[in-house]
């Protein structure tokens, strides 16, 4: 009997620590301190793991770090627990919303919908997710197969499209894009003010034309006493960009930049940042270098703000044609045969080489499984081996894999971005791999830094530069995203 009070009695104190945790764990995520969040509510989890709550509030700080395989195994374990609990639901159906599972986001708003009849917010969310689901169906009842497509590109003749003569922006004189140009459509961006369509289309379609032409995996070659500065993800902060200009020039080919893909979604000035990006690209190849990100596709740029951007600042038919130009977009980069260079990581099997990466087929939209979604969409982990994504696509792997894939094909390093970091970078994997993020203050809300690596030929050593945020207009991130993902933003 006295073991049985004792148990009991113990029972009681790891309830009551579980709930002084949670509370704790609550406090972070309203100071947006997700990661330290997500460990506190792991911890009265460890101690009460019968209650949903815990799960379903782990869920949705995985959620603010867009680690949404996480969030939706931790809300269907909340729902394990507690058939009846609506919000378990609730943050699954929104973890798959993210991810752009509409059907299985549907099924779980509807049962939302039925355990909380009356609630206006659910039946609000309930009737966007329906919406989606709809548009969806009717995207694929009408689209042409993949054969039957004709491209965009090819149907577009900018030089036919004529300039108005009360436009004053910027303007591209002839055939090529010079440094005078750009510095005015600068100013212009700077200013809230839209390039016209005619060097729009211009910019776009040659910058296409050179993508098109390189491989799948580029080699960068930094002569000795030279350097080269890698970015990682931009996310549409156009004005954080221009600061990484103001604090490390402008790229040319004396001061050469690789920028690490997801240069649009989430923030609003997306189309700035991508014609800046294709316009420096246009007036000097060698000045700057771009990889694809995860975000380079339609299903992101759908949910996340880009499309919604480019239908309002320009046309339709520009959605179509950056669709195209990014499945242009390079997948990796190594610099001087020493330093891999990709947006997300590594990859579920031993053994690939840098041929295997020079022999993908990029020219389509990322599939969902293979090398190619592993390029783009991969996070290290701390443990060795691999495991699950914490995002629900590609994989995490440990710093054996980065060895043996580094120690397999003669590299010293690998840099990667895809990740948002509180310092802007992170090095991990016994200092051979580096995260490197470029959009600080991320969404507006993250209060993280941003840092740029600028590498030093001939020894490549990395010099990480931090920056903070930059004030912006008052256009709020995800601005031009699908209405039912700004409702959970």
């Amino acid at each position: 009997m006295p073991t049985m009070e004792t148990n009991g009695e113990d029972s009681k104190n790891s309830t009551r620590g579980a709930e002084d945790i949670k509370l704790l764990a609550n406090e972070a995520f309203k100071a947006h301190k997700y990661s330290q969040a997500i460990d506190l509510y792991a911890q009265a989890i460890a101690l009460n793991s019968e209650n949903a709550v815990y799960w379903a509030n782990r869920a949705l700080a995985h959620t603010k770090l867009e680690e949404y395989g996480s969030a939706i195994q931790d809300a269907t374990k909340a729902v394990e627990i507690d058939r009846k609990y609506s919000k378990g639901y609730y943050r699954r159906g929104a973890a798959y919303l993210a991810m752009g599972k509409f059907k299985d986001a549907l099924k779980d708003f509807q049962q939302v919908k039925r355990l909380c009849p009356n609630d206006p917010d659910s039946a609000k969310k309930l009737k966007e997710c329906e919406k989606a689901v709809m548009k969806l169906k009717f995207e694929e009842a009408i689209a042409a197969p993949d054969s039957q497509r004709r491209s965009v590109a090819e149907s577009i003749d900018f030089h036919t499209i004529e300039v108005e003569p009360q436009y004053a922006g910027a303007r591209i004189e002839g055939e090529v894009v010079t440094l005078e140009f750009v510095k005015k459509m600068l100013d212009d961006f700077k200013n809230q003010k839209c390039l016209h369509k005619r060097y729009a289309f211009q910019i776009v379609l040659q910058t296409m034309e050179m993508l098109r032409a390189l491989p799948s995996l580029v080699d960068i070659k930094i002569p000795d006493g030279k350097h080269f500065t890698v970015c990682g993800d931009v996310h549409g902060q156009f004005y954080d960009l221009l600061n990484i200009f103001e604090l490390n020039g402008l790229p040319s080919e004396e001061n050469p930049y690789l920028f690490n893909g997801d240069f649009v979604d989430r923030g609003s000035f997306s189309l700035e940042v991508i014609l800046t990006l294709f316009a420096f690209k246009c007036m000097s190849p060698s000045a700057i270098h771009l990889a694809r990100g995860n975000h380079e596709s339609k299903s992101m740029n759908k949910i996340y703000g880009f499309e919604g951007e480019v239908k309002s600042k320009l046309s339709d038919k520009f959605v179509e044609l950056f669709a195209e130009v990014f499945c242009c977009l390079p997948l990796a980069h190594v610099i001087n045969e020493k330093v891999f260079v990709v947006h997300g990581g590594l990859f579920s099997v031993d053994g690939v080489k840098l041929s295997d990466i020079r022999a993908i087929d990029r020219f389509c939209e990322p599939p969902e499984e293979g090398l190619m979604c592993e390029l783009l969409w991969s996070d290290p982990q701390p443990q060795p081996g691999r495991g699950p994504s914490k995002r629900g696509v590609g994989l995490s792997f440990g710093g054996d894999v980065t060895k043996r894939f580094l120690q397999e094909n003669n590299l010293d390093l690998v840099v990667r971005s895809h990740e948002v970091k509180d310092e802007g970078y992170e090095i991990e994997h016994d200092g051979k791999l580096i995260t490197v993020f470029s959009a600080p203050n991320y969404c507006d809300q993250m209060g993280n830094k941003g840092a740029f690596i600028r590498f030093e030929a001939s020894d490549l050593k990395p010099n990480i530069v931090t920056f903070s945020a930059v004030p912006h207009p008052d256009v709020k991130p995800m601005a031009y995203a699908n209405n039912f993902l700004r409702m959970f933003s």
